[in-house]
């Protein structure tokens, strides 16, 4: 099977592991605050403003609780986000608020969240669909324009920028993810990044049990009776540890050759599928937009989408379509909402395999199985 995604690991990061082992120390430490300190470094900003944490999921989760949200409140995101984004507001107890997309990028535009905003809106999240920023900058404008936190769902986006500017620095608080299936992996494990540096202190006590000052061995040297517990207010144990920490800092160094072998995926895709007039490819980035080609998504009649995913599936290729339309899961009550965009998307789209791992003849079968299973369907 040609897969979707697809880790990039190897010796390297075997040696990193092996490290952590031999220190005989494997939870939160010292590579944990390295890989802090050069994820911050990547991203323009400085360490004490991000937290490595055990998922990109916690991040979210910790971004809305660090905006003390409440019953009533409103928090606005593009229906074609994770489910992750919308289970966040929910444990809050505000409300989500689904905007519609540009059906072709499947990023919102500022007029998209701007249509969506009301005098009980608190947040906005933003999802960069595939790693692409989309209208983060306007957006950006707009919720400072509106004194709304934004909240950057970098997930796929570690890369990313917009005239040299890191996508996740534009808003409050973002998040990116490493899980197994992400441009950067560690396995499971995720990065916070929150603007104001009161906020930020806070949201690394909530992501280790709300304590002030942590109890252990590390702070015997500093401490008066350190096992004693300074706990101001209630949080949970979401952070980091060195092992996924060493794999990180080990895919950090080699991001920019990942991301380079994906782009030249994704320009291969250009050129296999070009001419094909049945399916849509990808919009070209904007002038000073930096992708981290996380999806390779291309669009085509929805009488025939499942149908050529079904084909693709039994010709050993997998495909899907990243992210199904929220306020359609009556988990969220929106189901009344009209996005004509996002419902046209959803029933348009399908994401191709798109990794490092991926051969040239790897995508050269994918293109030749869609485009066979498309011209059979449009003769």
């Amino acid at each position: 099977m040609i897969n979707l995604f697809q880790p990039n690991v190897g010796e390297e990061e075997l040696a990193a592991v092996a490290e952590v082992f031999d220190s005989r120390w494997l939870g939160h430490g010292p590579r944990t605050k390295a890989f802090e300190a050069a994820f911050a470094e990547h991203v323009g900003v400085d360490p004490e403003q991000v937290v490595f944490i055990n998922s990109g999921t916690a991040g979210l989760f910790l971004a809305l609780e660090a905006l003390d949200l409440a019953e009533g409140d409103e928090v606005v995101l593009p229906s074609l986000s994770f489910v992750a984004a919308a289970n966040a507001i929910g444990s809050t107890g505000a409300r989500a608020v689904f905007c519609d997309v540009d059906a072709r990028t499947l990023n919102p535009t500022a007029e998209d969240v701007e249509r969506a905003l009301t005098p009980r809106t608190k947040a906005v999240i933003v999802l960069h669909y595939g790693g692409y920023p989309g209208d983060i900058v306007r957006i950006s404008e707009l919720c400072r324009a509106r004194g709304v936190a934004l909240v950057e769902d970098a997930a796929c986006s570690p890369a990313s920028r917009v005239d040299g500017k890191a996508v996740g620095t534009f808003g409050d608080l973002a998040m990116w993810s490493f899980d197994a299936m992400k441009v950067m992996v560690t396995g499971d494990g995720g990065m916070l990044y929150v603007r104001d540096r009161d906020r930020a202190a806070r949201a690394r006590r909530l992501a280790y049990h709300g304590l002030a000052q942590p109890s252990g061995f590390g702070y015997a040297k500093v401490s008066h009776r350190w096992w004693e517990l300074d706990v101001p207010e209630i949080g949970r144990r979401v952070i980091g540890n060195d092992l996924t920490a060493a794999i990180g800092s080990v895919q950090l160094r080699r991001l920019p050759g990942l991301v380079a072998r994906r782009k030249e995926i994704v320009d291969l895709y250009d050129r296999e599928l070009a001419g094909l007039d049945a399916v849509r490819t990808p919009p070209p980035l904007p002038g000073g937009h930096d992708s981290s080609y996380y999806f390779y998504w291309v669009q085509m009649s929805p009488e025939i989408r499942d149908e050529v995913a079904s084909e693709l599936y039994a010709a050993g290729i997998y495909t899907t379509f990243r992210y199904a339309p929220l306020h359609k899961v009556p988990a969220y009550q929106a189901e009344d909402q009209v996005l004509p965009a996002s419902d046209r998307a959803s029933g348009e789209t399908l994401c191709l395999p798109l990794h490092p791992g991926l051969t040239d003849e790897d995508v050269r079968t994918v293109a030749a199985a869609l485009r066979k299973a498309v011209e059979a369907r449009h003769k």
